[in-house]
């Protein structure tokens, strides 16, 4: 599995995550709403510890920084 994130992705991924834990384990967002954010904050979680993104790689995306040749 080839890295197809790059840093600012991936921290972006992270804060986006922390904050919809915050909000759901603060009740400030629940029932199936509040359900479908954490799914998706773990699922940010995942992808960015990973630095995969398994629906880039159809869309043909990456962004990582370009590769240097020497």
């Amino acid at each position: 599995m080839k890295k197809n994130m790059g840093i600012a992705d991936r921290l972006i991924r992270l804060i986006v995550a922390a904050i919809i834990a915050v909000l759901y384990f603060t009740d400030i967002v629940t029932g199936t709403f509040g359900i479908i954010l954490l799914i998706l904050a773990v699922i940010f979680l995942l992808t960015s510890m990973l630095g995969h993104c398994p629906l880039y790689c159809p869309l043909k995306m990456k962004t990582t920084p370009p590769e240097t040749k020497e």
